[in-house]
């Protein structure tokens, strides 16, 4: 029980750390990632007003069949910058929240700057 709270406990730090450099605004909302062991997520938040512009969610297990989750999350990276040019942002800042800049992450990040997204 107390390596779970550690766990926990850890993570939380982590997230915490990232999130006071990185703050999103309307010009420039946060691209947020969410990974779980499955599936990978991301929305843009603007942070000023509390709310999400784009996300990308719905999608989410129809591209992860047939292929690794890596090449999945490169797929959502660049679907994601697709929705938030048609809604004309196109300057972000990525919070990889309490996950390392590595595999799945990182994958989702080239994604979203080859769909056109600027970090």
């Amino acid at each position: 029980m107390y390596k779970v709270i550690l766990r926990k406990t850890n993570k939380l730090k982590r997230r915490l750390r990232v999130r006071k450099r990185v703050s999103g605004t309307a010009d420039r909302p946060r691209l947020a990632v969410f990974r779980s062991n499955k599936y990978i997520y991301g929305q843009l938040i603007n942070d000023v007003k509390g709310e999400t512009l784009v996300s990308i969610g719905d999608r989410v297990k129809d591209t992860h069949k047939g292929v690794t989750k890596t090449e999945a999350a490169f797929t959502l990276g660049r679907e994601l910058a697709a929705r938030a040019l048609d809604k004309k942002i196109d300057t972000v800042v990525f919070d990889r929240g309490p996950y390392k800049y590595h595999g799945r992450v990182k994958s989702f990040a080239e994604g979203a700057r080859e769909g056109g997204l600027k970090f």
